[in-house]
């Protein structure tokens, strides 16, 4: 049998509504009332890092779940409406994305079943790392890229995980069920449900999907079971690994892609726009006629100035402030440059790869029709993706033109205004070439023509500055588009009514900024991968329905840190085991059924009403009769291994709490009861409680009590034998390692530990934390400290 050791117990500052721990390592999470996430080693409960509430993302957190691989936390947002996933080595955000109500439950979960196809799939070479380059890591100097992509080995990795298909289900307050493959991209949005989600599982072979909600009429809460038929996912199981597969490529490129136009947002300096805002200036405040174009062509023609221009040249630009603009031009042109060409375009031809081997998939009808692939609606995405890299193209011929045009500009300026101030030039700057002073002119006829249809948009006359334009969500069109006058192949075109209108050219949108065309794409790709999720979900149908019972007051007043009802899979038999207690019909007794996933089988349903008998050792027990233990919390420990905090009924309150192991072979012993309950449909199963078969058990040695903490919840991972108990105040926790050695060593360390642990909660209350809320403080941590 085995014993319970306490490892570590810590007393927080704030108060947690919930806590889960790593299905791969000894790392638990913890949400707090203030809306932080933290991640706590198991180890003295040691705190790894704190990830504060922030604006962006939201503040009230609802609930949270592990990647399979434990490599990433997924959370809920109620106030932004968001779901975020978050790196485990590091308190960041790597993706989020929007729901339309707030999550009020959620599950993370991997697809066990195995198949010959799958195998193959699981096990070849990724054809697209072949065939594609690598894509550039983002640069780390910019504020708003994410961290995923500024790391040379993060790329799409962290994001997608294991080629295996895993999904995690999000629950909402008003019924809405929604999968996302990967975490990443929806596939499933499900509406046969009614009421707030409490809890749900996805089994693992993809065959159904059992709900517990919570709907209010006439003012009382109705907790009611469904189960979900999801055959399709489980019929097309080889077909939806493929296309989620291709999903998550295709988001993760789009999210690539719109850091990389924040990057260069952030690198386009807005010093430039100060010429436009100074010429304007100049504009209204000279009394001369001329225009401020023949002000700068009589200076480039004939070497000399207007007293009006020279003012505005010496005084407000200065030869300092025009080296400095220069040199800011420059290097902003080129960083916006490698972006487009090394990350931009790459990310573009990414993204058209994908599509391209997503529209070859739809065509194969017999395969992925039943799943909702349409061949035209991903046409139209990689003709949208097409245009998208049109721009980009012509962005980097802007910004071409730009640096030849400003450099020459400014060199001829910067002449100027020292001979304005009678300075030494330069040798090597004195001599203008021909070419020089035609670009000059050039740029000076171009740019410097008062344009007063700008003035009520910008609060100028002039747009010196064209690249700005096109980064900007300010405007969906181009405030200066690039002239096609004398474009050859633009002529050509025009000229050619069956080139103009053929499916083989992408469309080019002469008069838009690269922000609008990309938003454009974005939603042409959101709506070729909506209608999956829209099929798969009409396809899901329910097949059960049991009302269990009204919810108690006194069960709204605890606070639903793990809620009673609480659902598992069990893989190995492929069951869906659901645990509940009805309160007021009996405090003492906890509820048990199990149901097959495969809902196509007559459905074999057992139930059953488990109650602890007046000892935990049956050898002790003087009465078989008297029930004293009540279930407070319990979760699934193993397949077939319930944790539980029970409480004495004859103990005053705020006595000692037990921890102990249900093993349920103990209670499923017979499966074939001489008395089976016959549920009626037409009935709420607390009416009929007490036909259920009522059956008492007795825990022997797997129980330990928790002494001096008012333990109220609990939580397991059963691949690391740990368990960490929450008290009722919600900010003392107790962490034991469940499965050790019994041996003498063992209990010395217990009992040393023990002496040294075992304070009483009001110590706890009145000490001051160390570190104040958590142990070891870190910024990040990496995935060899966290294995270790």
């Amino acid at each position: 049998m085995p014993s319970f050791r306490q490892v570590g117990e810590k007393q927080l500052p704030q108060e947690i509504i919930f806590m889960s721990w790593s299905p791969k390592r000894d790392l638990i999470a913890l949400v707090n009332k203030a809306g932080e996430v933290l991640l706590h080693r198991l180890a003295n409960i040691q705190r790894v890092w704190v990830l504060p509430p922030n604006e962006n993302t939201g503040k009230e957190v609802t609930c949270l779940a592990w990647r399979p691989d434990g490599k990433l936390l997924a959370f809920s947002l109620a106030d932004t409406k968001k779901v975020v996933l978050c790196d485990v080595e590091k308190p960041e955000s790597l993706h989020s994305f929007s729901v339309e109500t707030p999550v009020s439950c959620m599950q993370w979960m991997e697809v066990t079943e195995e198949n010959s196809v799958l195998k193959s799939f699981y096990n070849a070479e990724n054809e697209s790392s072949i065939l594609l380059p690598r894509l550039p890591a983002l640069p780390k100097n910019y504020n708003a890229t994410a961290k995923i992509f500024s790391e040379e080995k993060s790329d799409e990795i962290k994001l997608l995980g294991d080629v295996r298909l895993n999904a995690l289900v999000l629950g909402g307050v008003s019924g809405e069920i929604e999968i996302y493959a990967y975490g990443m991209y929806k596939i499933a949005t499900i509406t046969e449900v009614f009421g707030s989600c409490l809890g749900l599982c996805l089994s693992s072979d993809l065959k159904s999907l059992s709900v517990v909600t919570e709907l209010t009429t006439n003012t009382t809460p109705e907790i009611t079971y469904f189960q979900l038929d999801t055959s399709l996912l489980s019929e097309y199981l080889p077909e939806v690994t493929r296309m989620a597969r291709k999903f998550t490529h295709i988001s993760t490129l789009l999210q690539y892609i719109k850091l990389s136009l924040t990057c260069m947002c952030e690198a386009w300096e807005e010093i430039l726009m100060q010429m436009d805002f100074k010429l304007t200036k100049f504009v209204q405040e000279k009394n001369t006629t001329t225009s401020v174009e023949d002000e700068f062509m009589d200076l480039l023609l004939w070497g000399k100035s207007s007293p009006e221009l020279q003012e505005l040249l010496m005084n407000q630009l200065t030869v300092k402030g025009l080296k400095k603009l220069g040199q800011a031009v420059e290097s902003s042109y080129s960083t916006i440059q490698k972006l487009v060409i090394s990350h931009l375009q790459s990310g573009s031809e990414a993204l058209l790869y994908h599509l391209s081997e997503l529209k070859g998939m739809a065509l194969w009808k017999q395969k992925y029709e039943p799943l909702g692939l349409d061949a035209k609606a991903i046409e139209d995405a990689v003709t949208a993706v097409g245009s998208f890299t049109l721009k980009a193209n012509e962005l980097l011929q802007v910004i071409d033109s730009g640096m030849k045009n400003f450099k020459a500009f400014f060199r001829w300026l910067y002449v100027a205004m020292l001979r304005m101030s009678e300075d030494h030039v330069p040798p090597e700057l004195n001599k203008m070439t021909q070419n020089e002073i035609t670009f000059v002119a050039d740029f000076i006829t171009e740019n410097f023509n008062e344009a007063p249809e700008l003035y009520n948009q910008k609060g100028k006359y002039f747009n010196v500055e064209r690249v700005g334009q096109y980064l900007k969500d300010e405007d969906d069109n181009l405030m200066s588009p690039p002239r096609a006058v004398g474009n050859q192949w633009f002529n050509f075109l025009q000229s050619s009514a069956s080139l103009k209108e053929s499916p083989l050219l992408f469309p080019y949108c002469s008069e838009k900024s690269l922000h609008f065309v990309k938003q454009q794409m974005e939603a042409v790709i959101d709506q070729c991968l909506a209608k999956p999720a829209d099929i798969i979900g009409k396809s899901i149908q329910q097949k059960l329905c049991i009302p269990l019972y009204y919810a108690s007051k006194s069960e709204e007043s605890c606070p639903r840190l793990i809620s009673l009802p609480s659902l598992w899979n069990d893989k190995s038999q492929n069951l869906h085991y659901v645990l509940f207690r009805m309160m007021e019909n009996s405090d003492a007794k906890l509820f048990m059924f199990r149901l097959p996933t495969d809902v196509s089988r007559s459905v074999n349903e057992a139930f059953v009403a488990v109650e602890f008998g007046g000892s935990l050792n049956s050898s002790t027990c003087d009465n078989s009769e008297s029930i004293h233990y009540t279930c407070l919390d319990a979760r699934f420990y193993e397949d077939e291994v319930v944790t539980l905090v029970l409480r004495d009924n004859n103990e005053p309150e705020g006595k000692d709490r037990i921890l102990a192991l249900l093993p349920l072979s103990s209670i499923y012993s017979d499966e074939e009861a001489d008395h089976p309950f016959i549920r009626d449909p037409s009935k709420r199963l607390e009416e009929q409680c007490g036909d259920i078969p009522s059956i008492t058990v007795y825990l022997e040695s797997q129980w330990r009590v928790l002494e001096n903490i008012k333990a109220h919840y609990v939580s397991v991972n059963g691949v690391r034998k740990v368990a960490s108990v929450l008290s009722s105040n919600l900010r003392h926790v107790r962490v034991f390692e469940m499965d050790v050695e019994d041996d003498g060593e063992a209990d010395e360390e217990e009992e040393e530990e023990s002496h040294s642990q075992d304070v009483t909660e009001e110590d706890l209350d009145h000490s001051t934390d160390d570190a104040q809320a958590g142990g070891i403080e870190a910024a990040d941590v990496t995935e060899e400290s966290l294995e270790s």
